[in-house]
């Protein structure tokens, strides 16, 4: 049976899914599966008789794409037939913890630990009975704390307290709690199952990674880790971070890396670059500059538009840019660094890998090094985990090397 809602027809993958979508899931599907349009028609199909409210974050709120009057999530929710809609960001969330008889599409989510947004999500969902809601995800947690509002909303357990006592032992010989292992999993994936409802689309895209290894200067790489001191500040070391920060500013900075970088942007037409540190982003602009080429930002600072012309660069900064949009017109991503996270990296790469994308091969270019700290971050992104700053400098120093962190 086909479903048809407003203007949009579903694939089979959304219908299977659809029909499993319950109050209190989490719709699980890789970044670009559709998982709007999916959540839209359930909301259509059950709720339509109350006002919806889709969370999502910043970028997805404002982002409208070149000759669209409208973000994807509006134009989206309008192809669908719904015009009592309202579409906020996960920042102005505390906004609606007093709404009742709603019903909440939890976009991109934000409720993992139990920050204030995540308290705000209990609110509204747990003491609100009267609303329905659904989360939206790529990446739903690493790890059974990730995953404890979720299980506090659908009532499985009373509290983070109650989660602790019941699930969590901590590592006694640490001065900050630090899980140790979990009890009673059996009880945890069973949850799990309650709530994760898994959409799996066929693409007809590949992704075709590339890893380019530039040179760096190695000698001012052994000096700072040798002599544990700040160049950029004269003064010594005083944290993990600050010793991964120097570390990549020296191989980050390298010529040969610029240079790699500037062949691959001369030789696509449309390049999309993630980077972390605003000295990278200020490299690119200076090659886009003396190359006469256009270029657009998404960072914390600018929201331009991916520009439409025949030869353009779109520089995004991880942490403003790696969810919430999209882009159809290129098939070129080049990473002048690798984020320290599998969920970042995951999620950015998904820009362009999209259902309605034109192109079967999608190109993505790692730029990195054999220094230990690209190889360690390769790793821990190949592993699907987050590289820990901390424990790099312990294996390099020892675990007290700096008495002042904490």
């Amino acid at each position: 049976m086909t479903v048809t809602v407003g203007k949009i027809t579903l694939l089979p993958e959304q219908e299977s899914a659809l029909e499993k979508i319950h109050n209190g899931c989490i719709l699980v599907g890789g970044v670009g599966s559709g998982k709007t349009f999916t959540s839209i028609a359930w909301y259509c199909l059950n709720h339509s008789d109350k006002p919806l409210i889709v969370i999502t974050t910043a970028a997805n709120r404002d982002m409208i794409k070149p000759g669209h009057e409208k973000s994807d999530w509006a134009e989206s929710i309008e192809a669908c037939g719904v015009t009592d809609y309202i579409i906020d960001s996960w920042n102005n969330i505390g906004k609606y913890q007093a709404v009742t008889d709603a019903c909440f599409i939890f976009d991109e989510q934000r409720v993992v630990g139990y920050g204030k947004w995540a308290r705000t999500f209990i609110k509204i969902t747990k003491m609100n009975e009267e609303n329905n809601w659904i989360l939206l995800s790529a990446t739903p947690g690493d790890n059974w704390m990730d995953y404890v509002p979720v299980f506090i909303a659908n009532g499985f357990v009373r509290n983070k307290s109650d989660f602790i006592y019941k699930h969590v032992i901590y590592k006694s010989y640490m001065k900050y709690p630090v899980v140790d292992h979990y009890v009673g999993e059996a009880t945890l994936e069973m949850y799990r199952r309650k709530i994760l409802i898994q959409m799996d689309v066929a693409r007809k895209t590949k992704r075709h990674r590339e890893y380019v290894y530039c040179d760096y200067d190695k000698d001012m790489y052994s000096k700072v880790i040798e002599n544990r001191f700040n160049f950029l500040d004269d003064r010594p070391i005083e944290t993990a971070s600050e010793l991964s920060v120097l570390l990549r500013r020296v191989i980050n900075s390298s010529k040969d890396r610029i240079a790699k970088v500037t062949e691959l942007i001369n030789n696509h037409n449309r390049s999309i670059i993630f980077y972390n540190y605003v000295y990278e982003k200020e490299i690119l602009i200076k090659i886009c500059s003396e190359y006469g080429i256009e270029y657009g930002e998404w960072n914390g600072q600018r929201h331009d538009r991916i520009p439409n012309g025949d030869k353009w660069v779109y520089l995004v900064q991880y942490t403003a840019g790696a969810e919430g949009w999209n882009c159809i017109t290129t098939d070129c991503m080049i990473f002048y660094s690798v984020n320290y996270a599998y969920k970042k990296m995951e999620q950015a790469e998904g820009r362009i890998d999209r259902l309605n994308t034109s192109y079967t091969d999608l190109y993505y270019y790692y730029i990195t090094s054999n220094s230990s700290i690209d190889q360690k971050i390769l790793k821990a992104v190949n592993d699907k985990k987050k590289f820990n700053e901390r424990a790099f400098s312990e294996e390099l120093f020892g675990v007290n090397w700096i008495k002042k962190e904490k």
